[in-house]
């Protein structure tokens, strides 16, 4: 997970953690996510932006599941 956050004075930081055994569930993110922000509290100058990225996810899947799946483009 990657947070970002811009003030109002267009200062930006990015801050990120990486969960190697993967995320089980919202309230996992949600968790992450208040780590990344905890010190960023109180915040002294205004946010003009505050984003979160998620990258690297994969589908949970049986061992069996191979299925390709379509992007639903036309002509497929």
């Amino acid at each position: 997970m990657t947070l970002k956050v811009k003030y109002a004075d267009f200062q930006q930081i990015t801050r990120s953690r990486t969960n190697e055994r993967g995320l089980r569930g919202v309230e996992e993110l949600v968790g992450i996510a208040s780590v990344l922000l905890e010190p960023l509290f109180p915040v002294k100058k205004g946010v003009r932006l505050l984003g979160a990225t998620l990258s690297s996810l994969e589908p949970e899947r049986d061992e069996d599941d191979t299925r390709q799946l379509s992007l639903g483009l036309p002509g497929q």
